[in-house]
């Protein structure tokens, strides 16, 4: 079974800024655009830096230090040098407004 944590309010997500949070130890970059909410792992799966760090466009993050651009949804990698996916989590969302509470699960259901 998940278990999802709140990780911060919908108000306190600029849409299309990446914001990081880490839960249970594991980095997590929170991405507000298109009208979703998107987890994905912080941490970039060729350099090891910091996706958080990058750009969003057309729901994918690109990491500031190559250029690689995951998409946000699968953590599939859309360009080089990337060739690895990074895990993506689900995000749950409860109330309206700013003020909804918005969780997410990093343990993996077996």
């Amino acid at each position: 079974m998940s278990a999802y944590v709140k990780v911060a309010s919908l108000g306190e997500l600029e849409e299309d800024t990446p914001k990081r949070v880490e839960i249970d130890g594991v980095p997590v970059s929170l991405v507000h655009t298109e009208g979703e909410v998107f987890a994905i792992n912080d941490i970039c799966s060729h350099a090891n830096v910091s996706l958080s760090e990058g750009e969003v466009e057309d729901c994918a993050i690109e990491c500031w230090l190559h250029g690689s651009s995951f998409d946000l949804r699968t953590g599939k990698p859309s360009g080089l040098p990337a060739t690895r996916p990074v895990p993506v989590y689900p995000v749950k969302i409860e109330g309206d407004g700013p003020d909804a509470a918005v969780y997410v699960s990093v343990t993996q259901e077996s």
